[in-house]
């Protein structure tokens, strides 16, 4: 009997009546004569709500207590589907991150994945057990528990169907698969049949909410057949899968966006070699994750560096450039919190030329201005106000006929 790996999000699970259609799912695919594998997630905004607890006590929580409290939440939501499945006359056993032996770095609140010890799920596959892993944490080799951040759950499933040797792995979710764009703020955005893992793994870094961009990593490095699927119905899904020659006629594949994002600009930096990197040095040495950078030669020789962060990390990377650039004669450093990333991706960029300059002149018509720009082989995103964000995203899809009815059916 084959091993499936089936990962359902906090909306899955998100209350009694839809952990009791999961487990009649997880059953029936048991039924069809497969070993499954679960992972879940925590039920529905539990995560969110244990954040605002932390919120209303501290601005700057100490991460090792952050992963002691969120990590209990899917601890009540492994344990609650295990019992549903029981209900069905199935047996299943729940176990937490470390009890099936995830180990993770020392790197708290967004910790990465070492190796997993799988004795204990074949045990209990071997016992004809329904095994139901909590996703998002793990253990250190000391026994301090981790979490994977945001989205983590995803990469324990990934994680665990490369391990095991798992046939596919499939993430459920509140959605049939995967888009051309958010279809909460385009309406005819269509679903893609198929893509490609580089292709998903730039639209899940670039704001696109369905996959977590480390457990693509992993899928990708690994071969492993991810589908992402409704929990609520029997859907066929997105195939994300290695790149084939198909793909490659189609130039872009989605339009994503991204709100979670801020822009820090220092001016007035001595134009001399070595400033800058002592500069992104110290923001590494505090963990500030940084996305856009852009740096501009100004006539006094001077520049001006700006850089993207998430806005969640905004106040611990504002206070590390400060002490940065306090001893380079820095005349300000200033912030702006009210910016989105739009992005297009697609591997036929490669083949194709004239691709920016269509979305530039997309967003030029609807007077949107492009603050940054960065470019991959396969991507091109544009930092704009924040407040045209969606109207943007609806633009360039419509500029590169991406929508229902338009385009080659089925693929994006």
């Amino acid at each position: 009997m084959s091993i499936i790996v089936q990962k359902f999000g906090g909306s899955s699970v998100a209350n009694v009546a839809r952990i009791k259609m999961v487990a009649k799912r997880i059953v029936r695919a048991k039924k069809r004569g497969v070993k499954p594998v679960v992972v879940v997630s925590a039920l529905g905004d539990t995560t969110d709500e244990l954040e605002k607890l932390v919120s209303q006590i501290t601005d700057e929580p100490d991460e090792r207590e952050m992963d002691m409290l969120l990590s209990t939440g899917e601890q009540v939501s492994v344990a609650l589907l295990a019992m549903a499945i029981h209900e069905l006359g199935v047996g299943a056993v729940s176990f937490t991150g470390p009890q099936v032996g995830i180990i993770t770095d020392r790197l708290h609140t967004k910790a990465r994945i070492l190796g997993i010890n799988a004795a204990r799920i074949h045990q209990a596959l071997r016992r004809d057990k329904v095994v139901i892993v909590a996703g998002f944490q793990g253990r250190t080799e000391s026994g301090e528990i981790t979490t994977l951040g945001r989205g983590g759950s995803d990469l324990t499933a990934v994680a665990l169907a490369q391990v095991l040797g798992a046939t596919a792995c499939e993430i459920y979710t509140d959605v049939d698969g995967i888009y051309t764009a958010d279809p909460r703020i385009v309406r005819d955005a269509r679903m893609i049949e198929q893509i490609s893992y580089d292709e998903i793994l730039e639209m899940a870094a670039l704001g696109a909410k369905v996959m977590h961009a480390r457990s693509v990593e992993v899928g990708k490095k690994f071969n492993v057949p991810i589908y992402v699927r409704n929990s609520a119905h029997n859907g066929k899904g997105t195939l994300i899968t290695k790149e084939s020659k198909k793909m490659e006629d189609v130039v872009v594949s989605g339009v994503a966006l991204m709100e979670d994002e801020a822009k820090i600009t220092i001016f007035s930096v001595p134009d001399k070699p070595g400033i800058a990197a002592k500069i992104f040095a110290k923001l590494a040495a505090g963990e500030v994750n940084i996305d856009m950078i852009i740096q501009n030669k100004t006539e006094t020789n001077t520049t001006d560096i700006s850089f993207t962060v998430y806005k969640k990390e905004l106040r611990k990377a504002l206070r590390v450039v400060k002490d940065a650039v306090s001893k380079l004669g820095v005349r300000r450093v200033v912030c702006d919190e009210n910016i989105s990333k739009v992005s297009i991706v697609g591997v036929g960029m490669r083949s194709h030329s004239g691709v920016a300059a269509k979305m530039f002149r997309c967003l030029a018509r609807k007077q949107i201005n492009i603050d940054m720009i960065s470019t991959s082989e396969i991507k091109i995103s544009c930092v704009v106000n924040g407040r045209k964000g969606k109207q943007a995203v609806r633009a360039i899809h419509k500029e590169f006929g991406l929508g229902t009815g338009k385009g080659q059916k089925g693929r994006a």
